[in-house]
């Protein structure tokens, strides 16, 4: 049986076509599809049902040096009002999870991957050290993402706070359609917006007052098919696709949240022995000179056709118009400017090696 998210019947009544992710049914586009609803938050802004992710609430006067203990980044450098993205890892260095870690007067809100959720609370469960308390929020909490240009212009008038003075990865704790919310300045897509998490009681009247201020604006819902190629344009990494247990923060440009000046955390000296050793492998953006699309596990090669690694994502972009894969290459070869091949059916596609992201705003 699929999990359903507070705003299913919303999905199916506005004509979504809904697809198993994580365990949990979800509309991956609606009647325009993906390519539209790209365009649309890249210009104008969408609506995502993200209930599906994973709020666990850790409390306690040991819960920052908890958290600091098991992830990479230093929560020490949080305040209220301001969230960080950061990972939690083995002690040889994989990713059990990416997430981000909201600061309270009172406690921490950790915001996980849907798929991970459990996994990821039994592993925090294992861990615990000194006055710490855990609780899984998950199921009482809704979650919608407002995403592109003009998503400040559309939640304003809903809301008494000054959302302008919400700075990147900082939140309020206040009211948004009548409803009281954490209202953050976060978002998967790289478009200016806000996540908006509350109790699942509010879906439907806070889904349709958001719908209905923003029918002026060209607001509609969007899925998570544009959610990946939004996402991918950036380069943000996806668990299970370019991040997981066999790979580490290093390899996948993930060293900036991997603080090993603060002192010991979970798989700091695994990290610690790959960066002085030097990395094998590096997360790296192609991008093909064709039209031609790679998928995730596409052989990555020379031109003339030598192994050097493996697609983790790839799509077309709408935006650029060409085919764009993250893939691990070997790190003689991940190098910017640098010409690569995709094996694709067969036939090596040429395209160039890129940083991240590949949208260049």
């Amino acid at each position: 049986m699929l999990k359903k998210t507070p705003f299913h019947h919303l999905h199916l009544a506005a004509g979504a076509k809904m697809v198993e992710f994580g365990g949990w049914d979800m509309p991956v586009q609606y009647k325009n599809g993906i390519v539209y609803e790209h365009h649309l938050v890249r210009t104008k802004a969408g609506i995502f049902d993200v209930s599906h992710m994973g709020e666990i609430e850790v409390k306690g006067k040991d819960a920052e040096s908890f958290l600091n203990r098991i992830s990479t980044n230093d929560v020490t450098k949080l305040v209220p009002g301001k969230a960080q993205y950061t990972a939690m890892c083995y002690e040889d260095g994989g990713i059990v999870d990416d997430m981000i870690i909201y600061k309270l007067p009172h406690y921490f809100m950790v915001v996980v991957n849907a798929s991970n959720k459990d996994k990821d609370f039994d592993w925090m469960k294992k861990h615990l050290a000194g006055d710490v308390q855990l609780r899984d929020e998950s199921d009482e909490t809704a979650l919608l993402a407002v995403q592109g240009p003009l998503a400040e212009q559309i939640l304003q008038p809903l809301t008494p706070e000054n959302l302008a003075e919400i700075p990147y990865y900082g939140f309020v704790t206040g009211k948004l359609a009548g409803t009281d919310m954490y209202i953050s300045r976060t978002g998967y897509t790289g478009e200016p917006g806000f996540e908006l998490y509350f109790y699942t009681d509010h879906a439907e009247s806070v889904w349709n007052t958001l719908l209905e201020a923003g029918k002026p604006f060209g607001l509609e819902p969007v899925g998570l098919g544009c959610r990946d190629t939004l996402r991918t344009e950036m380069g943000y990494a996806l668990y299970g696709n370019d991040i997981g247990r066999d790979r580490n923060p290093l390899e996948a440009g993930l060293g900036w949240i991997t603080k090993f000046d603060k002192g010991e955390f979970n798989g700091r000296s695994a990290l610690a022995a790959l960066k002085e050793s030097g990395l094998k492998k590096r997360l790296m953006g192609i991008v093909l000179d064709e039209k031609a699309i790679p998928r995730g596990h596409y052989e990555v090669t020379t031109l003339e056709g030598t192994p050097i690694g493996e697609v983790t994502s790839g799509t077309f972009s709408p935006t650029l118009e060409k085919g764009i894969a993250m893939a691990y290459l070997e790190t003689p070869y991940a190098k910017e400017g640098n010409r690569v091949g995709i094996r694709i059916r067969n036939s090596v596609q040429p395209g160039t090696v890129v940083r991240f992201p590949f949208l260049k705003k």
